[in-house]
């Protein structure tokens, strides 16, 4: 739903265009993590999501230039290992896990934390890419170009 609200709103505003817009979410034994409301926040989610397995899930809204919309989504694994508190109240006092779900970025500092993965990287950035070319590709909004 946050996906295609975002997709809406912008594409209302640009008439004829392709808009992209992503909403992604961290979820433990079916619990939703959002972003941190503070540094607290962030070590306590950090805290339960080490030496667990958990899923990131993007949606995805393409929002195509005929007024037609086409929503996906993609879902990643990420087992995270088992890093001291200290270790993760270091890493929150860094400020990166701040704006993002599940309080860590896997493109930056917070790779530490992951221990593997099963399922799209991009996906765990917040932007399932392989998945977003296909759709574009189905729909002509992009072309291959040869040589």
């Amino acid at each position: 739903r946050a996906a295609a609200a975002k997709a809406a709103s912008v594409a209302a505003s640009r008439p004829g265009c392709v808009v992209i817009a992503a909403d992604t979410v961290v979820a433990l034994h079916g619990e939703i993590m959002g972003k941190p409301r503070d540094r607290m926040d962030a070590v306590r989610m950090l805290s339960r999501l080490a030496g667990h397995t958990h899923e990131v899930v993007s949606a995805c809204c393409v929002a195509l230039p005929d007024g037609n919309s086409e929503t996906f989504h993609a879902a990643t694994r990420v087992t995270m290992w088992d890093a001291p508190a200290a270790a993760l109240a270091a890493y929150a006092a860094t400020g990166e896990p701040d704006d993002k779900a599940g309080a860590y970025g896997i493109q930056g500092v917070g790779a530490f934390l992951v221990e593997s993965i099963d399922g799209s990287w991009s996906n765990v950035v917040g932007l399932p890419v392989a998945e977003l070319v296909r759709l574009l590709l189905h729909h002509g909004v992009i072309e291959p170009k040869g040589e």
